[in-house]
């Protein structure tokens, strides 16, 4: 049986992973008490054959969620205390300090939260602008990677949005983070939250979205990932057989992520769910949940994991239909590049749906925007004795610089390489396994 821990760092973090056990809850029909209410229209063999999944059964047939909530400061533990599923984790699963990060990635790294880290101790969601997500979030992914190395470590990474910014010193901690990200995770689904923004206006048709929206769209992407672990399914997938499909190179795990069908809630009414309607939603550029453009860059790989009954055969040709008509926007030096899978339990409320999980070289803009913005402030040393205050030295911060801009130059060598330049491509393999 496969077994996800799942484990939620910092403000953004707890939030978003508040939402996704509500999703979650709900899928297996786990009720607000722990207990389980078998649901009119699934048969309950099927919610409780995986449930231990993301659950223990605790005494009287309580479900309790594998969920570890970490933050530097009690106030969003709270707020999720109080909230509908607040009596469903278990007490000691809430490890929190009492100071909190203050945004610094040097606090939640290498002082407030090495403190703490003793008492955490394979899934991570954390942000990267703030202090205790960011910093003690890849501190955690870290001593994880020391102690379970065998284990794959899928995290969802809020990046710092173009437009919207929390924090002046958010280029610092999401620089410090990507150091960290690109060699100790093995799989990176990158968010942002202008992206989740423009979705929520242009494609809902909401009108003042607030966090609660945004994280719902995360959650729906995070369950897509891994309903075939959940649910029984004609062509299964997990975590693994993600990573091997979707990695060509080992540095270059940082995914884009789509979920269809999103619709506003007026128009739901005129659209059928079909695969091809799916596929093509799933694809648009619109849809991607980081502010990169996939048309800017190309497609090293792709995954696309549909939910409902629906018949394999369709969702291969649609498939390879995307694939033949956009050939353009996929390196040809990795044929049939798309790997799909089907579950055959949809979302709650949904007939069939559909998560896209991206492994495009356009993704190098998220990195690019925030190397500028990182570059501008460390070149008069801005904020800097922030961080130093806290024993970080100045080194870390120019090798994490180069770390992100020399995975900037990866993506683009892979977006410029042709089938036929097989010096270079050789050249770049060899420097490749040195790294």
């Amino acid at each position: 049986m496969r077994e996800i821990l799942h484990i939620q760092a910092g403000q953004c973090g707890n939030q978003i992973g508040s939402k996704f056990w509500e999703v979650t809850c709900d899928e297996h029909g786990v009720q607000t008490n722990g207990q389980y209410v078998p649901a009119e229209n699934l048969p309950s063999d099927l919610q409780l054959e995986r449930i231990n999944v993301y659950f223990n059964e605790a005494s009287g047939g309580r479900y309790v969620p594998r969920a570890v909530l970490v933050d530097l400061e009690p106030g969003t533990m709270d707020s999720i205390r109080s909230g509908p599923y607040g009596q469903i984790f278990r007490p000691d699963n809430f490890v929190f300090g009492q100071s909190g990060a203050g945004n610094n990635w040097a606090k939640g790294h290498y002082t407030e939260g090495a403190e703490l880290i003793d008492s955490v101790l394979d899934v991570v969601c954390h942000s990267l602008g703030g202090g205790t997500g960011s910093g003690m979030g890849t501190l955690l992914i870290s001593k994880i990677r020391e102690e379970f190395p065998d284990r794959m470590m899928l995290t969802f990474s809020v990046f710092p949005s173009p437009k919207v910014s929390d924090t002046v010193v958010e280029p610092y901690n999401a620089t410090l983070s990507v150091h960290q990200l690109v060699e100790n995770a093995d799989e990176c689904m990158v968010l942002d939250n202008e992206a989740l923004y423009d979705i929520c206006f242009r494609t809902l048709k909401l009108s003042n979205p607030n966090f609660g929206d945004l994280n719902h769209l995360i959650s729906a992407t995070m369950s897509g990932v891994t309903c075939c672990l959940r649910f029984p399914g004609q062509l299964n997938s997990d975590l693994r057989k993600l990573a091997v499909n979707l990695i060509p190179f080992p540095r270059l795990h940082f995914f884009m992520v789509g979920f269809a069908p999103l619709t506003s809630r007026r128009s739901q009414q005129y659209t059928t769910l079909s695969v091809p309607e799916l596929t093509q939603q799933m694809w648009d550029a619109r849809n991607m949940m980081c502010a990169a453009d996939p048309r800017h860059g190309r497609y090293l790989t792709a995954s696309a994991v549909f939910r409902g009954k629906m018949s394999t055969k369709e969702v291969d040709e649609q498939m390879n239909n995307v694939q033949n008509k956009n050939s353009s926007y996929f390196v040809e030096w990795i044929p049939n590049n798309v790997k799909s899978s089907v579950c055959d339990i949809p979302p709650t409320g949904l007939k069939m749906a559909s998560t896209f999980v991206g492994n495009s070289t356009s993704i190098q803009e998220m990195f690019r925007r925030v190397s500028e913005q990182f570059t501008a402030m460390f070149r008069r040393k801005a904020f800097l004795h922030w961080y130093t205050g806290e024993g970080m030295d100045e080194m870390e911060f120019t090798e994490a610089e180069s770390n992100m801009n020399d995975l900037v130059a990866e993506y683009q060598q892979y977006q410029d390489a042709m089938v036929d330049d097989e010096e270079e491509y050789d050249e770049g393999v060899e420097e490749n396994h040195e790294g």
